[in-house]
């Protein structure tokens, strides 16, 4: 009478007013329009429709989602069973006593419209669909508690000494006997302990010396089998993988593991794959980790919402270090029932991941102040605060912090640690910045672990520079923004974590940058998989210690003279570079870096090679050239903003009347207003003439409504000459409210 679990591979699916077609499940409306650009992709009501298998008798008979994007509503044989409204984590409903003994038709109207439900707005495509498995479980009528918030019923508390609580929900378990064995990585029984079935039964049981998760140096697992006896036979089993370990996180040392330092350095990542979307399946999820393991990351931002919990498990296996969050990001809701959802996600998140050793840290939201801070967002906050840490108070709860929250900021206390979402170097300022910033707010606040939550640049590998910018989107742009940042971190022992924006290219439809439609192109490594950008090696050359060399520059192909530098990344303390056979010198490596100047290259193909003696080599080809490759360079946007800011003259002074618009108002106010959203239109449409920056703004309106015009000319950077500023608020500052 054990359970069995099967996994529904067919469907007929139609979007609404369509005719049906059979899919394969998972599956995702999206997978192509989501990330072709316009942000224009289709978000609306769907329906699957599934044939189940026919019924055991005696059983009792459930449905299991774990993934239906954003809202689903589920029935069964005409007879509707509940909604459920959150697109990342596990649910279930049961189906018994709407069986038929054959000739079942489950319906699922899934729906991705805006709602009262989180992600609001963002910057990432929301993919609509079943994109994650559909099961059919049958179990026992005694059976650990399927419908305990998606979770299996079974929870595991191990203390590091080894002490170990396991608290388990049986149903229909009256005369039962609920039994726990708990084994080593080898399946050795170290403890076993039993206990009369209760509605909550808890079982306390003490493991000698147990072996430590350690990380990626030794992540070992134990596993807890619980077993419900009935009339001396096993009526349900279910399997949980735990570990035992300590941390803690120092404001000034920053993050220790099992008592001894552990600098936590690593990305983030998107669940989506190029032409899949959210669909991806067990080989997706594989795949990404063998990068993220590669680059030598030993923690990972999972953002920004419940990702796959096979995902959760891989990561147990690899000793990686995770953040999980929820979607509270960007655009916040006020209101009892957009409050309720961020309340239903974050416990679903918990309770579901509660048993992984990988997780460290629950984070609570994501730049959600973009609009502003207010009292309801502040209160909503603090309350899933304190419901992270009553349901689990063995975490530390964080939340990213977008990068105008000043340092004082209430906001900036609310969880056990916090990061920072910093963009220095990209889209303001400079990337010497970063270091500055971080030295002032830990002087300010020298009581508060701080981190990097978010930090990057984009790259696309059609534009590359012998002297790159920032914002001109070449792969050397990005390389060196990466060594920097690198730089800095390294002399900062006192962040908590780092974490990369992004591991991979994900999309973001309404994204039309560096040439590039629906894609935020910050990936270490390209949307498809199949390649890792230079950047990726300056992080491989700092994290790893297997010896490796990386030329870069290998999509760099045509050389003119004035651009021959070639850049080498190691860990190895010296590299000698030979063109054609020929050996060119010997350089030391400097923060991991080797730099042969204007390398001599004949006409034509040259054979470039890097070798650190006995260790490590790469090979690329590099064509000697007369003239520079024009095609490198990204077209300049000669756009009508350019030509109209050009004729302003010097920075006119900022002024803000009482009574009158201004740039200090919100987005969303000044549109309201038909004069004030004439301005912006014409700012928009010229900035985003031949498409760039101008236009994803346009195309993100919903999502930076609610942030002030200020605040948006800032995040522009270079796209807004600083005489633009004020130009636009004299404008604005005519027009009454």
């Amino acid at each position: 009478m054990m359970r069995t679990q099967t996994v529904l591979e067919k469907a007929l699916f139609a979007k609404q007013g369509e005719e049906f077609s059979a899919v394969s499940m998972p599956h995702t409306w999206n997978n192509l329009d989501g990330q072709d650009g316009g942000s224009d992709y289709w978000r609306g009501h769907a329906t699957y429709k599934f044939e189940l298998p026919a019924p055991t008798a005696g059983k009792r008979q459930y449905i299991q989602f774990e993934g239906a994007n954003h809202v689903a509503t589920v029935s069964c044989n005409g007879k509707e069973l509940g909604t459920h409204k959150g697109g990342f984590s596990t649910f279930r409903f049961e189906l018994t006593d709407v069986l038929k003994d054959s000739n079942n038709e489950l319906v699922v109207d899934v729906t991705n419209e805006e709602c009262d439900v989180y992600p609001q707005q963002a910057d990432f495509t929301f993919y609509g669909g079943l994109y994650r498995n559909v099961s059919f479980i049958e179990v026992a009528p005694a059976h650990f508690d399927l419908l305990k918030c998606g979770t299996n019923g079974v929870f595991v508390t191990p203390h590091v000494a080894g002490k170990t609580r396991v608290d388990a929900f049986p149903v229909h378990a009256e005369g039962c006997l609920v039994q726990c064995v708990l084994k080593d990585a080898q399946g050795n029984e170290v403890a076993s302990a039993s206990a009369p079935a209760q509605e909550h039964t808890v079982i306390v049981l003490d493991v000698e010396n147990p072996h430590l998760w350690n990380g990626l140096d030794d992540p070992y697992l134990y596993t807890a089998q619980l077993c419900l006896i009935q009339d001396g036979k096993v009526s349900d089993e279910v399997v949980v993988s735990y570990g035992y370990r300590s941390f803690h996180v120092d404001p000034a040392n920053g993050f220790f593991l099992n008592g001894k330092s552990y600098p936590l350095h690593g990305v983030s990542r998107h669940q989506d794959r190029q032409d899949m979307g959210w669909a991806i399946t067990e080989k997706e999820h594989d795949e990404d980790l063998a990068l993220i393991k590669e680059v030598g990351a030993n923690t990972i931002r999972l953002a920004h919402y419940q990702h796959a919990q096979y995902f959760y498990d891989i990561c147990d296996k690899a000793g990686m270090v995770l953040w999980a969050e929820i979607p509270f990001i960007s655009v916040f809701r006020e209101g009892e029932d957009a409050k309720d959802n961020t309340i239903s996600q974050m416990t679903e998140l918990v309770a579901q991941n509660y048993n992984h050793p990988s997780i460290f840290f629950w984070g609570i939201s994501n730049e959600i102040t973009i609009a502003g801070e207010s009292e309801p967002l502040y209160q909503n906050l603090c309350e899933l605060n304190a419901l992270v840490k009553k349901l689990d108070p063995s975490r530390l709860t964080t939340m990213a912090q977008v990068s105008m929250v000043p340092m004082d900021s209430e906001h900036v206390y609310i969880t056990d640690v916090l990061s920072y979402n910093h963009y220095f170097g990209w889209y303001v300022g400079d990337v010497s910045e970063n270091g500055s910033w971080l030295d002032e707010f830990h002087k300010k606040n020298p009581d508060r672990p701080l981190g990097v939550s978010e930090y990057g640049a984009e790259a696309i590998l059609s534009w590359h520079s012998a002297k790159p910018e920032n914002h001109d989107y070449t792969e050397e742009y990005q390389a060196y923004y990466h060594h920097e940042m690198l730089k800095t971190f390294a002399t900062r022992p006192y962040l908590w974590s780092t974490h990369v924006w992004n591991m991979f290219d994900f999309a973001a439809d309404a994204r039309d940058e560096g040439g590039c439609e629906g894609r935020n192109n910050k990936g270490l490594v390209t949307y498809d998989r199949k390649i890792k950008k230079d950047s990726f090696f300056i992080y491989k050359a700092y994290w790893t210690k297997e010896p490796m060399v990386h030329v870069c520059g290998a999509r760099f192909v045509d050389r003119a003279p004035g651009q021959r530098d070639v850049t080498v990344y190691t860990n190895c303390p010296e590299v000698t570079l030979y063109v054609n056979g020929s050996e060119v010198g010997k350089v030391q490596a400097v923060d991991h870096m080797c730099v042969f100047p204007e390398v001599a290259l004949h006409n034509g193909a040259n054979t470039v090679t890097a070798k650190a003696e006995g260790a490590a080599d790469d090979t690329i080809t590099l064509n000697g050239v007369d003239k520079a490759n024009e095609s490198y360079v990204l077209p300049q946007e000669q756009t009508e903003a350019g030509n109209w800011f050009d004729e302003l003259g010097n920075e006119m002074k900022l002024e803000f009347p009482e009574g009158y618009l201004s740039i200090k108002d919100k987005l969303g106010t000044i549109m309201e207003n038909a004069e004030g959203a004439k301005i912006l239109e014409d700012l928009f449409n010229k900035m985003g003439a031949g498409g760039g920056m101008g236009k994803s703004m346009k195309n993100m309106m919903g999502m930076i409504k609610s942030m002030t015009l200020e605040n948006i000319l800032n995040l522009m950077g270079k796209k807004v000459p600083a005489n633009a500023k004020g130009y636009i608020n004299s404008l604005l500052t005519q027009i009454k409210k």
